[in-house]
C-alpha cells in the first residue's frame, strides 16, 4: 500500500492494484482569495489513471469544482447522496450516491461508508447538502479509513469497530484530519478534529499508523496552513504511540507492506 500526501484533504491510495483519490483540490486559492502555500505534492495533469474518487461533503477546500472539471468524466466519483444529486445536474455524469451503511466495490477493494460529524453544506442557506461521509477502504489485506471531516463523537470508530476489529483485524491505516482554532471559536470541535482529538481517535481506532492531513496546504482565516501540525508535533515525543505517527509532506509517500496471510 502506498499513501501520496497532495495537500489538505487530497490523498492518493494505491492498494490491491487500485488507485483512489480522495476530495481533489488542486486549486492555487481557496474561496479565491486564501493562497495556498505549497504546490499539489503531485500535479493534476500528472495523476495516475485513478479508479475511483472519493467525496466527503460539499465545502470548498474538499469538493473543488475545477478540480473535478478537469478529471476525466470517465472515473466514477463517489458522493453522499444529496451531493453527488447536485454534482449530476451540474453535469457530472460520473457522480454516484453513496450513504452510510452502503458499501461499492472495485475489484477487490470494497468502501464502505458512514455518517461524519460535520456540517458539510456548500452555503450558508443550502442545509438539504450537509451530509458528509467518512469512508473504510477495505482490501482485506490492507485497509484504510478516511474521516474526511469529523468532530470526534462515540460513534465517529464504529464503523472500524464493526468492518475490522469484529472480524479480528488490526486497522493499517487512520487517514485523519487535525485543525486549530483560536479559543474564542468555542463551536470548532463540533465539526473538526484537533490534533489531540486524532491522537485520542487513532487510539480508539488502534490502528497501526496515523497519517495527519487537513495541514501545510492552505492558509484560513482564523489559523496559519501550519499551526495545527506544530502543535501535532509537539505532543508526539510525550505521547504513547507517537512513534506510529508517520507526517508526511506534500508530495511525499508512505508505504507499508500488506501483511502475510495468516497460516
Amino acid at each position: 500500500m502506498r499513501i501520496t500526501y497532495i495537500g489538505h484533504a487530497t490523498l492518493l491510495l494505491e492498494l490491491a492494484g487500485r488507485r483512489i483519490l480522495t476530495d481533489p483540490n488542486f486549486d492555487p486559492h481557496l474561496g479565491r482569495f486564501l493562497p495556498r502555500v505549497s504546490p499539489p505534492g503531485i500535479a493534476l495533469g500528472a495523476l495516475p489513471a485513478l479508479d475511483a474518487i472519493l467525496l466527503s461533503h460539499a465545502h470548498a477546500d474538499h469538493l473543488s469544482f475545477e478540480s473535478l472539471r478537469t478529471l476525466p468524466r470517465t472515473i466514477p466519483l463517489y458522493a453522499p447522496p444529496p451531493i453527488a444529486r447536485w454534482l449530476t445536474a451540474k453535469g457530472h455524469t460520473n457522480a454516484v450516491p453513496v450513504g452510510p451503511g452502503e458499501t461499492i466495490k472495485i475489484g477487490d477493494v470494497s468502501i464502505a461508508a458512514a455518517a461524519a460529524k460535520h456540517v458539510g453544506s456548500r452555503y450558508a442557506v443550502d442545509r438539504w447538502r450537509s451530509a458528509a461521509n467518512m469512508y473504510l477502504i477495505d482490501a482485506h489485506a490492507e485497509t484504510v479509513f478516511f474521516a474526511g471531516d469529523t468532530a470526534l463523537t462515540p460513534e465517529t470508530g464504529r464503523l472500524v469497530a464493526e468492518r475490522i476489529v469484529a472480524s479480528g483485524r488490526q486497522l493499517d491505516v487512520a487517514l485523519l484530519p487535525i485543525g486549530h482554532a483560536p479559543w474564542w471559536k468555542f463551536n470548532f470541535r463540533r465539526g473538526h478534529l484537533t490534533s489531540d482529538d486524532a491522537l485520542t481517535l487513532f487510539e480508539r481506532l488502534d490502528a497501526k499508523i496515523l497519517i495527519p492531513y487537513h495541514w501545510g496546504t492552505f492558509r484560513h482565516v482564523t489559523a496559519g496552513a501550519h499551526d495545527a501540525i506544530v502543535r501535532l508535533r509537539a505532543r508526539l515525543p510525550e505521547h504513547s504511540r507517537g512513534h506510529q505517527v508517520r507526517i508526511i509532506e506534500p508530495g511525499e509517500a508512505f508505504e507499508l507492506e500488506a501483511a502475510a496471510p495468516a497460516n
